[in-house]
């Protein structure tokens, strides 16, 4: 399964494409339509390859550069390369910023529960 990604992935290159059919293993149930596909799907099959790695070792750069036999700034460059195709969501932070400063001040003691409680509310 994996080497058919792989050449469907090469074949494809850095196109946009959607999938027509999808087929349930062991059935004879077929789904026609248009698909799009899951955001990290679109990737080609290394740059997923490398997207799991990442994941698997929680982040670590010194693990990549191990697993892939590769610099610092080679990692970096291809995390950065892999973000920017991603349609990455963007969240609002403030918020809860806010939320742990109010906690973080109830737990140091300098707000009471009560303003804990009114900072959180906002």
């Amino acid at each position: 399964m994996a080497n058919e990604w792989h050449d469907l992935t090469n074949m494809t290159g850095d196109r946009d494409f959607t999938v027509a059919a999808v087929r349930l293993k062991d059935s004879d149930i077929t789904i026609n339509g248009e698909f799009e596909l899951p955001m990290l799907a679109g990737l080609r099959y290394e740059d997923q390859v490398f997207v799991g790695e990442f994941v698997r070792c929680h982040g670590s750069i010194k693990h990549m550069e191990k697993a892939f036999g590769v610099s610092y700034p080679t990692i970096k460059n291809r995390l950065n390369r892999i973000s920017d195709q991603l349609q990455i969501v963007q969240i609002d932070i403030e918020p809860l910023a806010a939320q742990e400063d109010a906690l973080d001040l109830l737990e140091r003691g300098e707000i009471t529960v009560q303003e804990a409680a009114e900072r959180l509310g906002r």
